[in-house]
């Protein structure tokens, strides 16, 4: 019996182990972002450095950070072969509103073919996974390819101390490829890879035309309104044609030509189905583009927030010295994000009046990434996915950003693989998260698959 063969044996009469397993980590509430879950997301790190050490990794390490650990792991027996760079994340969301949950938070109840529980499908049950998969392939004889893992505890707040843990280990993190577990498919039947993300630049500004609130009936009509201003000055942000009119917003975004603009119109959702999705009355966006390729390929700016002047109950005839928003860009591959800092400045220096002050404010910017998609490594994935699922995958642009796919493209000079069997339904970051269990197992035999297929692929 080949090595694949017997991996693939071993996961399928192992299920119920690995279902308890997934449910004890799952019941550690390795919450990054709340001061009294530290010693959890300790533990969190901890019981996943001790799943390494069983899958016998040359080396195990827990690296400090200024906050949570980075669990770094390796195992380097495949001469001749590939490594690759596993990533993922052991930390988890906050479950608030916790009184919407129909089940403990950590209680990893099983209810059908699903179990609930936070941190289920983001990014427990991806990792978990993956971590079977090698589990089945060291049993069933050695490991096809090199494996290293990059693992964090900061994802969901950031990832606030990976970047320099990175400069400071290029050495040790040099790899052919990154397999991304922190990823989802299109459907339960249906597998899906996303070889783009979007990168996101968020801002927030202030403009102000008073130094106090003053009174609408002594003063209207004598100074500006900064909630006026603002709103002009925000709807000039797009001509008729939905496009930015920031200065030279489009000059460095790759256009999409005919061969990706055919793929994506593989991409199974109709504008009637959008509509459903959203809850939207009509659809918007860039004129010339369908909406899976103006949430996947093209740029946007979009208000978050904004508000100013008196809001709460009753009336108060109120003239605001200062109006705020929240600005938001979502941006494609090769956007450089400190340029569309300064092409935001230019427009708003530009098209503000005289006499109103204003202040930019940069919350977070990361930069989006495109794989290329006709790599040995990415056609090894949608042979893996097709073999399991019996489908050929779709590949998909996403409109959400993970900066660490750019990241460690930037750093280290390597694609990521984004390979993971999350469903859009999952729940995540809200109530009631959850795994479609079926494709938590088809994602153990995908993931034994792909490392085989690497093999044949280098070997």
């Amino acid at each position: 019996m080949s090595t694949l063969d017997g991996a693939l044996k071993y996961a399928s009469g192992h299920e119920a182990a690995f279902l308890a397993e997934y449910q004890e980590f799952l019941r550690i509430p390795s919450i990054s972002t709340l001061p009294e879950n530290k010693a959890d997301v300790q533990r969190a790190a901890e019981w996943v450095a001790g799943q390494l050490k069983r899958l016998k990794m040359d080396h195990v390490e827990l690296f400090p950070t200024g906050g949570h650990p980075i669990l770094y792991g390796e195992c380097l027996k495949a001469p001749g072969q590939p490594t690759v760079l596993v990533y993922g994340h052991y930390d988890v969301q906050p479950v608030d509103p916790v009184g919407e949950w129909e089940s403990d938070p950590f209680g990893a109840e099983v209810r059908g073919d699903y179990i609930y529980a936070r941190g289920a499908s983001d990014m427990k049950g991806q990792i978990f996974a993956q971590l079977k998969a090698m589990e089945s392939l060291l049993q069933a004889g050695a490991y096809p390819v090199n494996v290293k893992y990059l693992l964090e505890g900061e994802e969901e707040i950031g990832s606030v101390h990976l970047p320099e843990f990175i400069d400071a280990h290029r050495d040790l993190l040099r790899c052919d490829v990154v397999l991304n577990c922190d990823a989802g498919i299109h459907a339960p039947d249906q597998p899906a890879i996303t070889y783009s993300l979007r990168g996101l630049a968020y801002f927030e500004l202030e403009v102000r035309t008073a130094k106090r609130d003053l009174h609408s009936g002594l003063f209207g009509g004598s100074v500006r309104n900064p909630i006026h201003v603002l709103c002009e000055l925000i709807t000039g942000m797009h001509d008729t044609r939905g496009r930015v009119t920031l200065p030279g917003f489009y000059d460095k975004v790759r256009p999409l030509d005919d061969e990706e603009r055919a793929l994506l119109q593989q991409v199974p959702y109709t504008d009637t189905q959008w509509l459903e999705l959203t809850g939207a009355d009509m659809l918007y966006g860039e004129a010339g583009y369908s909406s899976i390729e103006r949430i996947g390929a093209r740029p946007t700016l979009d208000v978050n927030g904004i508000w100013g002047g008196f809001t709460g109950e009753g009336a108060k005839t109120v003239l605001p010295a200062k109006a705020t928003a929240k600005l938001s860009t979502r941006l494609v591959a090769d956007q450089d994000l400190h340029a569309v800092e300064g092409q935001l400045r230019e427009y708003i220096q530009t098209h503000l009046p005289e006499g109103v002050q204003w202040e930019l404010h940069v919350h977070s910017t990361g930069p989006g990434a495109t794989m290329d998609r006709k790599s040995a490594f990415m056609q090894a994935a949608a042979r893996a996915l097709e073999e399991v699922f019996g489908v050929a995958p779709i590949y998909k642009r996403e409109g959400g950003s993970v900066p660490v796919v750019a990241m460690l493209q930037q750093k280290l000079g390597v694609d990521s693989i984004m390979l993971g069997f999350a469903l859009p339904d999952d729940g995540i970051h809200g109530p009631n998260e959850k795994q479609y269990l079926p494709n938590f197992y088809r994602g153990i035999n995908t993931y034994i698959r792909f490392l085989s297929l690497l093999q044949v692929l280098e070997g």
